[in-house]
């Protein structure tokens, strides 16, 4: 008896499903007021002593996604500011 108590007290007391947001995908990416995404470059983490100045230099900017990826992205950024 007391089973399908707690059964129906879960069934009622359950969240409704929504939309997150993928925080791996929020700390990785930034949405531009324009609407463009933003990423981080990739090979900055070691083995930079054989990497030239002029590399390390640059692989510390960031820069915009392609739009290959930007709808995968997107989907995983339901709240962004995208226009």
């Amino acid at each position: 008896m007391e089973t399908s108590i707690h059964v129906l007290f879960n069934k009622k007391m359950r969240r409704p499903k929504t939309t997150k947001t993928r925080k791996a995908v929020a700390k990785r990416f930034k949405v531009t007021a324009t609407g463009k995404i933003k990423r981080t470059r990739s090979g900055k983490r070691h083995l930079l002593q054989h990497k030239s100045p002029k590399q390390r230099k640059r692989l510390g900017t960031s820069t915009l996604l392609d739009d290959g990826d930007r709808d995968r992205i997107i989907l995983n950024l339901p709240f962004s500011n995208r226009k």
